[in-house]
């Protein structure tokens, strides 16, 4: 099918992308890569009268160290997040779900930040950011506002970014030295996952002294197992050593139920994915 017809407008600055924004309001749509949008406009899903590209925004893409943190352009590509050595080194999570996310044409088209501000509780990268407490930096008109992955992702398809802004950055911060696994369940290849789980390990000696653990797919945002969380610390990261914390994964769930399984289905999917991914992550 073919879109409706709009006006175009590619931006070189943030500035510029919010006056556009601002000018336009409810009839303007913005466009990181176009994963997401084109298929929606193509289908008529949605008929903006002015679509605004970000694609020539530089400063809006690259990965760069802060401190405690890695800091992620919003418009940088999936394929350019997983090979950067500062998001392999401080944030393996991310890479290892990036792995899953799509295939090489996506991650080379799509970008991590558009990825993200789409939040469909089914994409790849939502529970990972979570997991990882990820702050997200949003523009507007009055400046500048950050904003945790807690209260960022607000329900499906929502997300704490206002009409007239902009994700610009996503700051991780550093989990180096934490093994990290996502582990994702799809009945063909390069589908939306059934369930995925997002776990990062860090260990003491010969057990598990912190552990982070996200749910793709659990619920209308992605949800973070903190009950798995708390009791996995001192646990041994063995499939048994992890069992009874993996049981958990399921609690404060609200699972869809479609033609790929029921809630029910989804929430053994969860137990049992979760067990595998903090036993890879542990290295156990």
């Amino acid at each position: 099918m073919i879109p409706t017809a709009f006006d175009y407008l590619a931006p070189t600055t943030v500035e510029e992308a919010l006056s556009a924004l601002a000018q336009h309001g409810d009839d303007a749509k913005i466009m990181a890569g176009g994963q997401s949008l084109l298929p929606v406009l193509r289908m008529r899903l949605n008929a903006p009268e002015m679509v605004i590209d970000l694609g020539r925004i530089d400063s809006l893409r690259g990965v760069r160290d802060d401190g405690d943190a890695i800091v992620i352009g919003a418009m940088t590509p999936h394929f350019e997040v997983a090979k950067d050595p500062l998001v392999t080194e401080h944030a393996a999570l991310i890479p290892k779900a990036i792995e899953h996310l799509a295939d090489a044409q996506v991650r080379h088209r799509g970008t991590f930040g558009g990825a993200l501000a789409h939040a469909d509780p089914a994409g790849d990268l939502g529970a990972p950011a979570l997991a990882l407490g990820a702050q997200f930096v949003i523009a507007g008109s009055g400046g500048t506002r950050t904003v945790g992955a807690d209260e960022f992702f607000v329900d499906l398809f929502e997300t704490a970014i206002g009409e007239d802004e902009i994700l610009t950055e996503v700051r991780v911060p550093k989990h180096t030295g934490w093994g990290a696994h996502y582990e994702k369940f799809v009945r063909v290849v390069h589908q939306w996952p059934i369930v995925a789980v997002a776990a990062a390990v860090r260990m003491d000696g010969g057990s598990i002294a912190e552990a982070r653990v996200g749910l793709t797919n659990m619920g209308s945002t992605p949800i973070r197992a903190r009950a798995v969380e708390a009791a996995l610390v001192g646990a041994a990261p063995t499939d048994d050593g992890v069992r009874a914390a993996a049981e958990q994964a399921a609690e404060g769930t609200n699972p869809p139920s479609d033609l790929n399984g029921d809630a029910d289905y989804r929430r053994h999917l969860a137990r049992v994915l979760t067990r595998r991914a903090v036993v890879a992550a542990a290295g156990g």
